[in-house]
């Protein structure tokens, strides 16, 4: 988390290209949050989060900005759609399930890292284990002779099992019955305990361990979860995690456009839309939301919204709402040079990935660079005539252009494929001088 601003646009300039502004903003917002954790514990319930508004057509980086930083940052992170949240009192999602859905994805942060840290003492519990199986241990009567030769060999095992040399060896094996967490954050903290205590009693009915027999292989999966839920304190790990949500969590929340009522619609005949907004509100505002595994406070939760506003602005939000997000930026449209420099210039682009997945097949593919440059033109003009989709417009042209090639790609092992811009035109330009082949096909 202590990453420079210029260095947070840096790591996205590798994914995102332009959006210079939406970069600056966010990477200034977390900045601020490292800061924040930094003061005296005073301060640092006052200083609240900004949280931003982006404005900005589909496919023009929103979304996959949020995405990466919070992978970058390795913090609480999940994204959300706002139109599928109903006001309380109809059939749906209430809003406070966003908040317990990112308690669910900080814990799974925090026991990954747990794992890690105990991954020593998971693999020897795995490995001893599977060798007291294959080798199964001397009565305490043996002879100290027989002794040195059963620790010799122990030792020769446990290499075998370590090398995977006795993957495919069947054991018989004690599974003990893992005990299943619902994590169905739709409902409320109290259904979601009576839940969670039928589980309980049904698992207690049948509570003896299965005997199976299983590849050695396998066994090391099966294992790994016991190891893991016998060694992590989860008492530990939720409480950290709760925290972790409260202090460094990111809300997403996309389509926020699609609960704004535009002044224009007639008698503004969606009451669910702006009862949404209400209750988002108190979540952004900061309150206490129960959950299964304590209490979390969203004073601190960073909320970033986004939306494309085609049909409203952000004025038709309910006022208090607006002033919840007083950072705003709004993304650049994709123009056709920005789409030429998203197939040469980020890391792990759509060319390299179909580089990569065609080679699979043995087939090598090069793209000409006059070929990029249809490719971007074609994807920009499309996206003129028809509905303007941005940088999602590519995965569309170049499946179009790849078609024919990746169909047959198993009867050319070891070939080379040239996509020249000829190519290209061929595949697209009938599509594209046809509206409705264009509006159907790409």
């Amino acid at each position: 988390m202590n990453l420079t601003p210029k260095e947070t646009v840096e790591y996205l300039d590798k994914y995102i290209i332009s959006q210079k502004d939406a970069k600056k903003t966010i990477a200034l917002a977390l900045r601020t949050r490292y800061r924040r954790m930094q003061l005296s514990q005073e301060l640092q319930d006052e200083v609240m989060p900004k949280n931003i508004l982006m404005i900005g057509s589909t496919g023009v980086g929103k979304t996959e900005i949020s995405r990466r930083l919070a992978k970058m940052m390795k913090v609480p992170f999940i994204k959300v759609e706002a139109s599928k949240y109903t006001e309380v009192g109809f059939v749906g999602r209430d809003v406070e399930s966003m908040v317990r859905d990112l308690v669910v994805s900080s814990i799974a942060i925090v026991k990954t890292e747990k794992e890690n840290e105990n991954k020593e003492k998971i693999e020897n519990y795995i490995l001893n284990k599977i060798v007291e199986k294959l080798l199964p241990p001397l009565p305490d009567s043996a002879s100290e002779s027989k002794k040195d030769d059963y620790q010799r060999l122990l030792e020769v095992m446990e290499k075998k099992v370590l090398s995977g040399k006795m993957d495919d060896k069947i054991i018989e094996l004690e599974i003990q019955k893992i005990h299943i967490e619902f994590n169905d954050t739709s409902l409320p903290p109290e259904m979601a305990k009576v839940q969670e205590s039928f589980s309980k009693v049904f698992s207690q009915i049948n509570k003896e361990d299965n005997i199976k027999e299983l590849s050695v292989k396998d066994a090391k999966s099966l294992l790994r979860v016991e190891a893991s839920s016998k060694l992590l304190d989860m008492t530990n790990i939720n409480t950290e995690a709760l925290k972790r949500a409260e202090d460094g969590g990111i809300i997403f929340l996309d389509e926020i456009d699609k609960i704004a009522i535009s002044a224009k619609s007639q008698g503004r005949n969606d009451p669910s839309k702006e009862g949404v907004q209400r209750d988002l509100l108190p979540i952004v505002e900061g309150s206490s939301v129960t959950t299964k595994y304590g209490v979390i406070n969203t004073d601190h939760i960073l909320f970033i919204a986004a939306g494309a506003f085609h049909l409203t602005k952000p004025s038709d939000l309910i006022p208090e709402l607006q002033g919840r997000f007083p950072l705003r930026v709004e993304l650049e449209s994709l123009t056709e040079e920005t789409l030429y420099k998203i197939l040469t210039q980020t890391k792990n682009s759509l060319l390299k990935q179909y580089e990569a997945l065609l080679n699979v097949e043995g087939v090598k593919l090069i793209f000409e660079d006059e070929a990029i440059h249809a490719i971007a033109k074609l994807a920009h003009k499309t996206n003129e005539i028809t509905e303007n989709i941005g940088a999602r417009r590519l995965h569309t042209v170049i499946e179009k252009v790849l078609e024919e090639i990746s169909f047959c790609a198993d009867e050319h092992r070891g070939e080379e494929y040239i996509i020249n811009s000829k190519l290209v035109h061929e595949k697209l330009d009938v599509i594209i001088e046809n509206d409705d082949l264009s509006r159907y096909i790409l």
